[in-house]
């Protein structure tokens, strides 16, 4: 019988295994942030992992678990950029080919870094089911082993990995902020700070555009939204990841949706104060506290994880600039 959940015995063994391979991200107090926020602002950039993004954690916990048979089919995936990229570096370590089911309008620097890693290639839809169709038919014909980027237990308890680093340089963290899509990154960080600390308070943040989970936690069970158009295009959610939705609902404490208009403020302050490129996605907590969604306290010490930067230059230069930017659905 297969997994039916992530434990913290998972994640510590996930840390050992990808140890050699990951950057251990450094967890930044920026005080200059503490007053714009109104509270101790800690903030975990793994934009400054090898891809780029945190999701390298789980695709090399995943890969690297995998046995040699299902490594020589082939691994495919779909992604919105961030979790293809990542597979496609434990690809080129391992000797394994990937293929890369991405939105056919995925920024461009997502695209090229999976070409860059030897990843290949397929475009289709940016909506979820149709990508998944098109990954179902690959996997029918060829046979090549899926490594999902949210409902596989491996992936979740690399991702839990953050939550040791942060718990191991401030153990006195009262809040954990978490960008949401998925909920793979949410399910594994989640898992760790209660198992470890269950006074850690997890909160969940959603753009308000495609807000999966913010719905069904309002609802009491698991349901569909309509999606639209958001500078956050990593966190698409129509609606929640069925392995994840469990782990969520036991431990993570709230939910909060934001608007579109706060996430670039939160993008633009990352960049002036923290002097950090963050893409969108990695913002939404920020933008939770900006826009008054999320309420703290100032002696609240809060660590906002910043999921990626793997976002197209240009653009965010338009927002760090105040022009208009368009969202993807």
């Amino acid at each position: 019988m297969g997994k039916t959940t992530v434990t913290l015995n998972d994640i510590r063994e996930a840390a050992e295994r990808i140890r050699p391979y990951i950057r251990r991200t450094p967890l930044l107090h920026e005080e200059t942030m503490d007053k714009i926020l109104g509270c101790e602002v800690y903030l975990k950039p793994e934009m400054l992992q090898v891809t780029g993004a945190f999701k390298m954690r789980g695709a090399i916990n995943k890969i690297f678990s995998l046995t040699e048979e299902e490594r020589k089919k082939g691994i495919i995936c779909s992604s919105s950029g961030n979790h293809g990229k990542a597979c496609a570096l434990a690809g080129k370590m391992t000797g394994t080919r990937i293929i890369v089911v991405l939105p056919d309008d995925c920024p461009t620097a997502k695209i090229e870094g999976i070409k860059k890693l030897g990843g290949e290639v397929i475009l289709g839809p940016r909506v979820y089911k149709p990508r998944w169709e098109m990954v179902r038919q690959e996997v029918e014909k060829h046979g090549y082993t899926v490594v999902h980027g949210y409902e596989d237990y491996g992936v979740m308890a690399g991702q839990g990995t953050l939550t040791l680093e942060i718990l191991q340089d401030l153990p006195e963290t009262d809040t954990i902020v978490v960008p949401v899509g998925g909920g793979g990154l949410i399910a594994g960080v989640a898992t760790a700070a209660k198992e470890i600390n269950p006074r850690i308070k997890v909160v969940g943040v959603q753009a308000k555009a495609s807000d999966g989970y913010v719905k069904s936690r309002e609802a009491g069970q698991r349901v569909e939204v309509e999606c639209f158009p958001s500078l956050a295009d990593g966190l698409g959610c129509r609606a929640p990841g069925e392995n994840p939705y469990p782990i969520i609902e036991k431990y993570v404490d709230e939910f909060v949706a934001v608007e579109e208009d706060d996430i670039a403020k939160a993008v633009k302050l990352v960049a002036e104060e923290a002097k950090l490129v963050a893409e969108p996605s990695s913002c939404v907590g920020i933008a939770a506290v900006l826009g008054g969604q999320l309420k703290v306290k100032p002696d609240e010490r809060v660590c906002f994880i910043l999921t990626s930067g793997n976002w197209d230059i240009d653009l965010i230069g338009k927002i760090l600039k105040g022009e208009h930017v368009d969202g993807r659905v």
